[in-house]
């Protein structure tokens, strides 16, 4: 799927219209607190399939370690700091298998270390299971294409 051109518009919240502007942002990575930023980029290494970069490999001890898909348009970052996540995440991951069905991938997350927060599967078979990595970050694992096609 071919991402959209860079945005030509901007929207304020005061205003139903919007104005052309030349510039748009990407996303470099995702950055994650993390109380020992080394042992979190080897478990979203397992969970995603994601590699270290092979030019800043990752070192126990290191306070930031940086994982990426294999083709590097997706990173995320891991840097330690001193507290432990104290509420609930403002922003967190939803995943989907990338084969198998959710419960598939629900068993094999759980395996990595993964803990169950919340089940919100319904009897058709949609929704969702809401977990934490084992610093307590939120994510989602969702129904894969293939179950969901299936249910249609």
């Amino acid at each position: 799927m071919a991402l959209p051109a860079p945005s030509t518009t901007r929207w304020t919240p005061h205003s139903r219209s919007a104005r052309l502007v030349t510039m748009a942002a990407f996303i470099s990575h995702t950055s994650f607190d993390s109380l020992d930023a080394y042992a979190a980029s080897v478990f979203w290494c397992a969970v995603l399939g994601f590699m270290e970069d092979p030019d800043d490999p990752n070192e126990p001890g290191d306070e930031e370690c940086m994982i990426l898909s294999s083709d590097g348009a997706q990173r995320l970052l891991f840097i330690e700091v001193p507290d432990a996540k104290q509420v609930k995440n403002r922003v967190h991951l939803d995943l989907k298998p990338a084969q198998g069905t959710r419960d598939e991938e629900l068993k094999r997350l759980l395996g990595l270390g993964a803990r169950e927060v919340a089940d919100r599967r319904r009897a058709d078979g949609s929704g969702w299971v809401v977990l934490a990595d084992p610093e307590s970050n939120e994510f989602c694992i969702l129904r894969g294409d293939a179950e969901r096609a299936a249910s249609r």
